[in-house]
């Protein structure tokens, strides 16, 4: 009964997402307010339809009710309930319901927190979410229904995908698609804008918040998956270049153009059509981004399906949303000329110059993610694109905009003189250069990779200080009295310096061990001393493991005791590899048991990861920025207001 009801909370949702397309929107060309006035409660009907629907799908896997398809398929009666909550979006279909809530969701918290909005700019985005609505809930109904029934249920499931069977990954798809799926408001706002031919500061000032909250998401959600990637796959690294890791990260690039993008057009009535245009592609490649996971065009350990019925619909989705919003656009573009005018040395000049690399760089990384399909279909060539080519081809950029970044923060708006606004930073350079150099004759090697992405990181960092001692006027009890938007930049560009330290020295400082190792052997790796105690095997909840004893020191000093695992599940038949890490602020010491040799010898993976964790801890730094900066009355209140234009409001 309660699976029934869901499949037709589903279906109701579509019928309400239909009304809200159409209706709202014809009111905004009418002129009609009541018709207007129906996008926020549709929008929240909308939201409850389907979040009825995703909750009889949980019920369905909490229970074990193995007489829906998608439950057979992803869970298991002994499998931990977190992993059984976690199964509801560990598949394709669930997963697609879980977007469109979302999509929902930010449809409805536009209705709810969105009272100051124009009347009319607020019923054409609503109308334009419902239209995305519209396209997705037809998706899930007709090529990815989580609610299709067996007519001869099983008596246990095929259990989820052990890799998936993790608290990091319970948590990562959710985050991930809050980021990707939040920045179809961003779109639905510049469709809005595009429709009523006005773009002005008033818009960017409402459509920055629900960008940002989009980016931050995003940050974690890329954050939590690299994070799973260093401890769960037992390979020590952070990125792979996977296409569907590169998949969340274009979008993740181009939303970081397009925040900086809407403080152009909301303090200086310029890049109006760069704003627009960034808040198309953006979601679009979010887009691209469920094309490659869902289509099986692009191999990947992340994807979710293979039907290509499945990913020509979505290729129809995308065809017809972006290439829509880019139609628009030409038609509308003489409706967005720039108003204000600046210098080369500005820092509108700064930010420009800021979104180019930033666009460039999710070009270069699109490129390389797309190109074995292009390969094998118009040269039938099979090749694969890796981390040579995206370290080479994208890291240029990005450490241009490093350099960059601390100087456009601090310039002033329209013109300015270079050396005097380089003046303030002579400190942080100064700071910057010395580190560099310091790690440089300090390591072993002679690669510039460690000095200068160390100092790269501490001049971002030491930038970022003296713009807020510059704002200050150089007193302390100031800095306390500035705004949280501009505390929320400086920590979030802090952030990004603190990632760059790490990312530099994890890359070029890393220590590798492999070798095979008897019970009571010890072995050194960099510093540390490591012995292995013993294996002894064990059980799990819903897995047989081998799990190691491997006792660490520094100096004849004990550090820690360590267990790495590796673990088998009967039902779906694969193992997984935990590995075990020693977290430290400097470095991490990190533990990988391999495979039996047959002579009393086990394989084991050694390593010692300087600064990892800082990688981590910028990652969220950038997060943290971005929500305080958020949680400033000024990006949410003010200019939208009073920027309201009065709507005709002739008889109904």
């Amino acid at each position: 009964m309660i699976t029934e009801l869901g499949h037709f909370s589903l279906t109701l949702a579509l019928a309400f997402a239909l009304v809200q397309s159409i209706i709202p929107l014809a009111g905004a060309q009418s002129g009609r307010r009541r018709w207007m006035e129906m996008a926020g409660p549709l929008a929240t009907l909308q939201f409850l339809a389907i979040a009825g629907a995703f909750a009889a799908l949980m019920h369905a896997f909490v229970t074990s009710d193995f007489s829906l398809k998608v439950v057979v398929e992803n869970s298991h009666t002994l499998k931990p309930m977190l992993y059984k909550v976690a199964g509801v979006w560990g598949n394709h279909e669930g997963s697609m319901l879980l977007w469109v809530l979302i999509l929902a969701g930010f449809g409805a918290s536009v209705g709810w927190f969105g009272r100051g909005l124009p009347a009319d700019l607020k019923a054409r985005a609503l109308s334009v979410q419902a239209m995305i609505g519209v396209a997705f809930l037809l998706f899930i109904l007709f090529t990815s229904n989580p609610f299709l029934r067996l007519e001869f249920p099983p008596f246990d499931g095929h259990d989820l995908n052990p890799l998936l069977q993790d608290p990091g990954l319970a948590f990562h798809p959710p985050f991930l698609y809050l980021g990707y799926v939040g920045l179809s408001m961003s779109f639905s706002f510049a469709m809005a804008a595009l429709i009523g031919g006005r773009v002005d500061a008033a818009w960017a000032r409402w459509v920055r918040p629900w960008t940002l909250a989009a980016w931050i998401f995003l940050t974690i959600g890329i954050a939590m998956g690299s994070w799973w990637a260093y401890y769960e796959l037992g390979w020590g690294g952070f990125w792979f270049w996977d296409p569907v890791e590169n998949a969340s990260f274009m979008p993740w690039l181009l939303a970081a153009a397009l925040l900086h993008s809407a403080i152009v057009v909301e303090k200086r009535e310029s890049l109006k059509a760069w704003t627009i245009l960034l808040a198309i592609l953006a979601f679009g490649f979010s887009l691209i981004g469920t094309f490659i996971v869902r289509s099986g065009v692009i191999t990947s350990v992340h994807a979710f399906a293979n039907d290509p019925r499945r990913g020509v619909f979505i290729l129809a989705i995308l065809t017809l949303f972006i290439g829509g919003g880019l139609t628009l656009f030409a038609i509308r573009a003489a409706a967005m000329q720039a108003k204000g005018v600046f210098g080369v040395v500005s820092r509108e000049a700064a930010l420009v110059l800021n979104n180019i690399l930033l666009a460039v760089s999710a070009f270069v990384v699109f490129v390389g993610t797309i190109w074995p399909l292009v390969a094998e279909m118009f040269f039938s060539t099979k090749l694969s694109v890796g981390a040579p080519f995206f370290d080479s081809a994208f890291t240029p950029f990005f450490l241009i905009l490093a350099l960059v970044l601390p100087v456009g923060a601090i310039i002033p708006w329209k013109r300015a003189r270079i050396r005097a606004a380089l003046r303030p930073l002579a400190g942080a350079i100064a700071l910057a250069l010395a580190v560099g150099l310091l790690a440089w004759s300090v390591q072993s090697g002679r690669s510039a990779v460690a000095p200068v992405g160390l100092a790269l990181g501490v001049w971002l960092v030491g930038g970022t200080i003296a713009e807020l001692w510059l704002r200050a006027a150089g007193r302390p009890a100031r800095l306390m009295r500035l705004p949280r938007a501009d505390m929320g930049k400086a920590l979030a560009h802090s952030g990004l310096g603190i990632t760059f330290i790490g990312v530099a020295a994890m890359t070029a400082w890393s220590v590798e061990d492999i070798r095979t190792v008897r019970p009571g052997e010890t072995f050194p790796v960099g510093r540390y001393e490591v012995t292995l105690e013993g294996v002894e095997k064990g059980q799990g909840p819903n897995y047989v493991t081998q799990m190691a004893t491997m006792r660490v020191r520094r100096g004849g000093a004990e550090i820690a005791l360590m267990h790495p695992e590796k673990r088998f599940y009967p039902v779906a038949g694969m193992p997984t590899t935990e590995a075990a890490i020693h977290n430290g602020v400097f470095d991490d010491v990190y533990l990988v048991l391999g495979d039996p040799q047959g002579d009393g010898r086990w394989a084991v993976r050694s390593y010692v990861k300087p600064f990892a964790n800082w990688i981590w801890a910028g990652a969220l730094m950038m997060a943290a920025g971005g929500g305080l900066s958020l949680s400033d009355r000024r990006l949410r209140l003010g200019a939208g207001a009073r920027a309201r234009r009065p709507v005709a409001q002739p008889a109904e």
